[in-house]
């Protein structure tokens, strides 16, 4: 028998020899000793692989796998069982004396026990330095009946017997309960059972083996590459892998005509493999064997696009708008007839003269910036005219009538509506 063999996860490679014992006539198998190289690899690796077994004329073999030297040996020193038997062997009739003393060490008969040895000294004793711990319950049992449990509807205690509560842990025990008892340390005084010391045996005589005599099927082959001929090839298959083929089984008496076949045959089909298998069926077919390995794949194809998505990426620019803080109305603020005046000949000059709009740009965001303080120019755009009756708002003033009235015969229009401005600030677009 020659081939691979795979249970579980033994790998083997193996070579038996059936040999015709030249007495008897019984066959017996002899097994060669196994490869030294690791098996694993050629069994899980999913490729095609030549087993090739070399047997010379000198009673050597060799063991190749891919052409390449796995086991090489000899059949008359490296096989199990040998070729040739044992010349003597244990006589089966020969009995061990009664008197065979084996024992290569006895008791001292001379020892005498000391006298300061104790044996009933126990191994272990109370920590007498131990005290019990505050809060120690004497009284409470570690386990109680479980107050929230129920009694099983169907349960039946002419048939369950009597129905008790599951016992659980004692709350109450959270330091401990029932009767304290010092822990238990190691007895410095314990000495255990006196035994003599031991002394090699004057009496000694070795391990008994039966006696050797010749062995009656003794036989001498010197060339047991001479074996009986066959006249068939047969195949030895239990497996329940899926996929496993076999083809191309050659027999010959020279190697040099199976190592042709093998460049013709084995050798022009592993090349045309390879040429079709590219980089990416490699990586599949290994990383099917190995399914950890997707996880190194996304991480080695992914880690460069999320940084070049990270760092090439468009950042988003937000847009500053500018605060919309409107400049509060003079509707709620008490007004004096001072201010009254001041503000009408404010609208006047506004409504006489046109008004450039100044725009300031800052470097930082863009926007229009007033400062606060200062006589700002305002665009037509930017000024409201809301026209209504003076008197309307009298509720919200805290000037009198009187000054009101004034207020309108000094600017000439006291029978005119005061046209109050309200400033906007719009955004520039």
């Amino acid at each position: 028998m020659f081939g691979p063999d795979k249970c579980g996860e033994d790998y083997k490679l193996h070579f038996i020899i059936r040999h015709k014992h030249p007495q008897t006539g019984v066959y017996e198998e002899k097994h060669a000793k196994p490869p030294d190289v690791d098996l694993k690899p050629f069994f899980t690796d999913r490729k095609t692989h030549l087993y090739t077994l070399v047997m010379n004329p000198d009673d050597t073999f060799e063991v190749l796998i891919d052409q390449i030297v796995v086991n090489r040996g000899s059949l008359l020193e490296d096989v199990v069982p040998p070729i040739n038997p044992l010349k003597e062997i244990e006589d089966p009739t020969d009995e061990k004396p009664d008197d065979w003393d084996e024992r290569a060490k006895v008791p001292d008969p001379f020892a005498i026990k000391p006298e300061d040895w104790d044996e009933n000294e126990p191994a272990q004793i109370e920590d007498l330095s131990a005290v019990k711990p505050d809060g120690w319950l004497d009284a409470e049992p570690n386990f109680i009946p479980d107050p929230n449990a129920e009694k099983p509807d169907d349960w039946n205690e002419d048939m369950d017997g009597e129905w008790e509560a599951p016992r659980i842990s004692n709350p109450a025990c959270r330091i401990g309960c029932g009767e304290w008892k010092p822990p238990m340390i190691n007895n410095p005084k314990y000495k255990g059972v006196w035994r003599p010391p031991m002394i090699d045996n004057p009496n000694y005589q070795g391990i008994w083996s039966p006696r050797k005599i010749p062995n009656p099927y003794y036989f001498e082959d010197d060339h047991p590459f001479l074996l009986t001929s066959f006249r068939a090839l047969g195949l030895e298959l239990w497996s329940m892998t899926s996929d496993i083929y076999f083809d191309n089984f050659i027999i010959c008496s020279e190697k040099e005509v199976a190592d042709r076949w093998a460049t013709d045959g084995w050798g022009v089909k592993m090349m045309a493999n390879a040429n079709e298998r590219g980089i990416f069926k490699q990586l599949i077919t290994t990383a099917e064997e190995r399914p950890w390995l997707w996880f190194i794949y996304l991480v080695t194809a992914g880690l460069p696009i999320a940084l070049i998505i990270s760092f090439c990426w468009p950042r988003k620019v937000k847009k500053k708008y500018e605060d919309a803080n409107y400049k509060e109305t003079d509707i709620c603020k008490p007004q004096t007839k001072g201010a009254l005046e001041q503000e009408v000949k404010e609208e006047k000059a506004a409504l006489e003269k046109p008004v450039d709009l100044v725009e300031e740009k800052q470097q930082s965001d863009g926007e229009i910036l007033e400062k606060e303080g200062e006589p700002q120019e305002k665009s037509e755009e930017e000024i409201e005219i809301i026209e209504g009756q003076e008197e309307g708002n009298k509720s919200n003033k805290s000037g009198s009538e009187d000054e009101m009235k004034e207020a309108d015969e000094s600017t000439g229009s006291g029978d005119g509506p005061v046209k109050s401005v309200r400033k906007r600030r719009v955004r520039k677009e």
